[in-house]
């Protein structure tokens, strides 16, 4: 078997009407659907395909639509391709709770009712603290830090990859932070379509809420590997799988550390799996060599699966 790795994407990648080509031509996929609207007792089916967009943003619906796009395709996936297991799982920020059940640490029904809890936890402290993130384009990681660090409440929030790296705080924040950035050279700054300023202190209200959650929750050990946002790399036992979980909520996600210690384990094999194709870009970005493919419509599959078969030999 080889080493496979199972990429999932975060916040700000939905789009009303994603997965639904997947529903209609997969039981399997319209299965997953059906089973969360159940387990929520709402039909976050009919947000996800038919929106609105601004519905569809906000944090309550966003993450566990994301998680059950993505959880949709994967059980497609792997019904068409038996064969194909991943050797390591690993997500972008709400994407870590995907890869978190894909490599099989928590049932599909918990993980979705964290994922519900982690976004009213993170909605509520969204309304009382108010902020946004952009994209810092054109400057390296060290050089964004430097410029930030002397502006009141704005942290980073993700190291995405080579020249982008994502800024995290409150409106005024952001706005003195960009204009020091341009200053510095960054050649666009890009506001992301999320709710909040995630992954900094502003959540600080949130991750203590979530923490108790966590704590309760049944995850078990995996034998495959998982590479979470705060650490940057694999991370073994269900304590520690906790305590990073925890900790994501106000963290940078370190995702360009996460993907090179993949390649470092000798990942040959990387497919991104749910909606966009914004990991694969950061992949690239990297200068990855090792074969990477997204999986986000119907149309991908017959196109992936011959390229996986040449690669993996299935």
């Amino acid at each position: 078997m080889k080493n496979i790795a199972f990429l999932f994407p975060g916040q700000g990648a939905q789009y009303p009407g994603m997965g639904k080509d997947f529903f209609d031509a997969f039981e399997i996929a319209r299965h997953t659907f059906e089973e969360a609207d159940d387990l929520l007792s709402f039909h976050l089916s009919q947000v996800i395909f038919e929106g609105p967009a601004a519905l569809l943003t906000e944090t309550r619906y966003s993450q566990a639509a994301i998680f059950v796009n993505s959880m949709a395709m994967m059980r497609t996936l792997q019904e068409l391709l038996p064969e194909l297991i991943p050797a390591v799982c690993s997500g972008l920020s709400l994407g870590e709770y995907t890869a978190l059940c894909a490599s099989g640490r928590l049932s599909f029904a918990e993980t979705l009712r964290l994922i519900q809890l982690r976004g009213e936890y993170l909605n509520d402290a969204c309304v009382r603290t108010k902020g946004s993130m952009s994209a810092v384009l054109g400057l390296e990681a060290q050089d964004v830090e430097e410029a930030i660090r002397s502006i009141p409440q704005v942290w980073i929030a993700n190291f995405n990859c080579p020249g982008q790296t994502v800024i995290s705080g409150t409106h005024d924040g952001i706005r003195a932070a960009g204009e020091v950035l341009k200053q510095k050279g960054a050649k666009r700054l890009i506001p992301l379509q999320v709710q909040g300023a995630f992954h900094s202190r502003l959540m600080q209200s949130a991750q203590d809420r979530l923490k108790f959650r966590i704590a309760e929750a049944n995850i078990v050990d995996s034998a495959t590997g998982f590479v979470m946002n705060v650490t940057g790399s694999y991370v073994d036992g269900i304590d520690p799988v906790k305590d990073n979980l925890t900790r994501q909520v106000t963290h940078s996600v370190r995702w360009e550390q996460g993907v090179r210690a993949m390649m470092e384990k000798g990942v040959s094999l990387y497919l991104e799996i749910g909606c966009g194709k914004t990991l694969t870009g950061m992949n690239k970005k990297m200068g990855m060599t090792q074969p990477f493919f997204s999986i986000e419509k119907v149309c991908d599959l017959d196109g992936v699966a011959r390229q996986i078969e040449g690669v993996v030999g299935i």
